[in-house]
């Protein structure tokens, strides 16, 4: 091929310098040669790994495509032409993702292995040859020099041989291997034309097959539905405009029209307030834990409206704004004017003056005795709840300080309004088994007719939330609820003083709110008794951090474990019963062998007494004849030995 340089492989055993030199620019041409087929391979395989994830990623298209009537979404009906369309689009692109396929194998083929193969064979097979024959010109160099140094004395015969041998074979190796090496440079210049343009031949061979089979695939039929898809998405947007404009307007008009809401307490002339709804969404301010913030007197008093409608249960009627008019219309009569907004307000914080708080207590309790009962007996139930029943909102309990000074000068130890006793008995709860604490806050508490399932606490607690709303009743008792396996206690947070204690004997029932679980309660019967003997039934509500109905099955676990105690300890006294039986028994029967022995005894002495007396032999052997006297003696001395044992 004319233009192509090589070199002189003749020249190679002088190794002249003007060899060298040439061997030097061969060797700067193939380094050259060899960064530049680096970058054409890293841009080769950049084609080569986009095509590879286009044919993947149009593959996914496709299936993602086909999986479109397979999805439910929340918005959007079962659309069939919209199913229809995308199952053309998946079947057009699947074609078109396997011509993407045949176009990365093809390219994998006539475009990569090429240019890998110059890259890995080739470029690889100059560098190792450079290396063999830098060692052997080295070896070579090292061998002429040791012969340069050889002494002349014909001593060294065996010397110069070795020395002349090491210079024959260095010498071959180096020439052979310059050979080989300028063999390989010669080649390369050939090769490197090769590994430039079979890769960008087989790449534009490829492409042209591609796009052959596109044109193949692709017909008039698919042209035609591509317009008129592109015609349907033109109409989809004309549409959307339109509706982004209909919308703007809207939302200029609601600004325009919203101007005085935006102010955070709007005058009431102005925007009157609705106290008719028994549906309202928004958002309150949370301020400490039972304590909720509106944005204005306007929303605060829509908030309590709409809060005691629907306690009332009027969104279950059929028409409940008439009701909800009517039955605030007769609470309006019913109750004295209520405060304004400020005073409220001013009414939740701290008083400065020195009541106490047994008086608070009674005036709000007298308060919902004698105006909330005519407001909620519209929706009351009266087999569950007495009529006219008053409703104490907050605990009477010796911390407060009147109520002790009053104690102290009666002389005689405190007691709560609840009938049971404030001392702590002497079996205290720090030995029970079960030891449970909760933050509570008392709602209030009234006396009720039946005690025998958990709606009469459900009701209790629509009474006493209607009341609150209604004499805007927002302060509660905060305590510690303590659950054992003898009592409840309600402890007061900062003092520890025990407020109340309900002995668990006494607790019926105690449920949650079904709705709302932080709200629960408790139906407790005392053993004293009204004037007519019947005992006294009252239902205590209160509001917890937690869920309720843990609190309820921790007072269920306290009754459960009292009773397998009190069963336990019932059974412990029978058995001692039965052992003080079994040990009596057993001495009764010790002291009738003990009879039977000593009237064994006592028969054998007798036996031995009645026979007569042999004669006792003398010292050599004769018997000796006792006279009369002395065998009253014996005989005497015999009877007095048993007397003696019978006695004792």
């Amino acid at each position: 091929m004319p233009g192509i340089d090589k070199l002189p492989i003749e020249e190679t055993f002088e190794d002249s310098p003007q060899t060298r030199s040439l061997l030097g620019v061969f060797e700067e041409d193939a380094a050259a040669i060899s960064n530049y087929s680096q970058k054409l391979f890293q841009a080769m395989n950049r084609i080569y790994d986009a095509q590879n994830e286009l044919s993947a990623a149009t593959h996914l298209t496709s299936k993602l495509l086909k999986e479109y009537e397979k999805q439910r979404f929340p918005l959007c009906s079962d659309d069939e032409v919209m199913s229809s369309t995308l199952q053309h689009f998946a079947k057009v692109i699947d074609e078109l993702s396997s011509c993407h396929a045949v176009l990365s194998t093809q390219l994998a083929d006539a475009m990569m292995f090429p240019i890998t193969q110059f890259k890995e064979r080739d470029l690889k097979e100059i560098l190792t040859l450079k290396e063999v024959f830098q060692i052997a010109s080295d070896d070579h160099d090292m061998a002429i020099n040791r012969y340069s140094r050889l002494s002349k004395r014909r001593d060294n015969e065996k010397v110069k041989g070795e020395v002349m041998e090491d210079v024959y074979t260095s010498r071959k190796k180096h020439h052979q291997t310059m050979m080989h090496y300028f063999l390989a440079l010669n080649t390369l210049q050939y090769k490197k034309k090769i590994a430039i343009l079979e890769p960008l031949l087989g790449y534009m061979q490829a492409q042209i097959s591609f796009f052959k089979l596109g044109s193949e695939n692709l017909t008039q039929q698919w042209e035609d539905f591509l317009t008129n898809i592109g015609t349907s998405v033109q109409n989809v947007r004309r549409e959307m405009d339109g509706e982004v404009d209909v919308m703007q307007q809207t939302i200029q008009d609601l600004e325009q029209a919203s101007d005085l809401l935006y102010m955070p307490d709007p005058d009431p002339s102005q925007v009157p307030v609705n106290r008719n709804l028994t549906r309202k969404a928004g958002y309150l301010n949370r301020r400490k834990v039972a304590i909720l913030q509106a944005d204005s007197r306007k929303d605060c008093e829509e908030w309590i409206a709409t809060i005691n409608n629907i306690s009332k249960r009027i969104y279950l009627s059929e028409n409940p704004e008439e009701i909800a008019a009517r039955v605030n219309q007769s609470a309006l009569e019913a109750v004295t004017p209520s405060p304004s907004f400020q005073q409220r307000h001013e009414s939740m914080r701290p008083s400065t003056q020195g009541r106490s708080r047994a008086a608070r207590t009674s005036s709000v309790s007298s308060a919902g005795s004698e105006t909330a009962s005519p407001a909620l007996s519209v929706l009351s139930l009266d087999s569950l709840v007495a009529p006219d029943t008053p409703i104490q909102f907050d605990i009477i309990s010796p911390v407060s300080e009147e109520y002790a000074g009053q104690a102290k000068a009666a002389g005689q130890g405190r007691t709560n309004p609840f009938g049971e006793s404030g001392d702590t008995p002497p079996e205290a709860s720090e030995d029970s088994i079960l030891h449970q604490l909760f933050i509570v806050r008392f709602l209030g508490s009234m006396e009720v007719k039946n005690a025998d399932s958990s709606d009469v606490i459900y009701e209790t607690m629509r009474q006493i939330l209607a009341a609150r709303a209604i004499h805007n009743i927002f302060r509660m008792t905060e305590s510690h609820l303590l659950v054992t396996c003898e009592c409840l206690k309600l402890i007061d947070p900062q003092t520890q003083v025990t407020r109340l204690r309900f002995p668990l004997s006494s607790v019926v029932v105690c449920s949650s709110h079904q709705e709302n679980k932080r709200l629960f309660g408790f139906v407790l019967q005392t053993a004293e008794g009204r004037v007519d003997g019947r005992p006294v039934t009252v239902c205590y509500i209160f509001e917890s951090n937690n869920d309720g109905e843990k609190i309820c099955d921790s007072v269920g676990l306290a009754k459960q474990i009292a009773f397998h105690s009190e069963m336990d300890r019932k059974a412990t006294e029978k058995k001692e019963e039965q052992d003080k039986a079994k040990e009596k028994q057993q001495e009764e029967l010790s002291k009738q062998k003990q009879i039977e022995k000593d009237l064994e005894e006592q028969s054998r002495l007798i036996a031995a007494s009645s026979r007569p007396t042999p004669p006792a032999p003398s010292a050599d052997g004769q018997f000796l004849v006792l006279s009369k006297s002395q065998s009253e003696d014996s005989e005497a001395g015999v009877e007095g030995r048993e007397k003696g044992e019978s006695e004792a």
